[in-house]
């Protein structure tokens, strides 16, 4: 996955996260479901369930628990964006490769 983002942008009231990539592609992640979809050892259920291989196939069927929201979002290197969640979740590091898979919109 060559696609790096171009544009990160949090906006707290429609409660969604929008990249733009550096190809073109603009991916609006709802939070509720991004927070579902957190890649960390504890939310996949230990280390046998991570990886690409465990990653939803559709970000959009997942059906959260309840609203979230994000307080703080952080860069990890130039690789990943870890979020701080509203329930004081904040160990998930959603790497671009991970995002770019969850994308609700594909490349054509």
């Amino acid at each position: 996955m060559d696609a790096k983002p171009s544009q990160i942008t949090l906006d707290r009231g429609k409660a969604e996260l929008t990249i733009s990539w550096d190809d073109g592609l603009v991916s609006r992640y709802p939070l509720a479901q991004l927070r579902e979809a957190c890649p960390c050892v504890e939310c996949r259920g230990g280390h046998a369930n991570m990886g690409m291989d465990f990653a939803p196939d559709n970000l959009l069927t997942l059906t959260p628990a309840r609203s979230y929201g994000i307080t703080n979002l952080s860069a990890v290197g130039n690789y990943a964006l870890q979020p701080s969640w509203d329930d004081g979740h904040n160990t998930g590091i959603y790497t671009w490769e991970y995002l770019r898979h969850l994308s609700p919109q594909q490349p054509d």
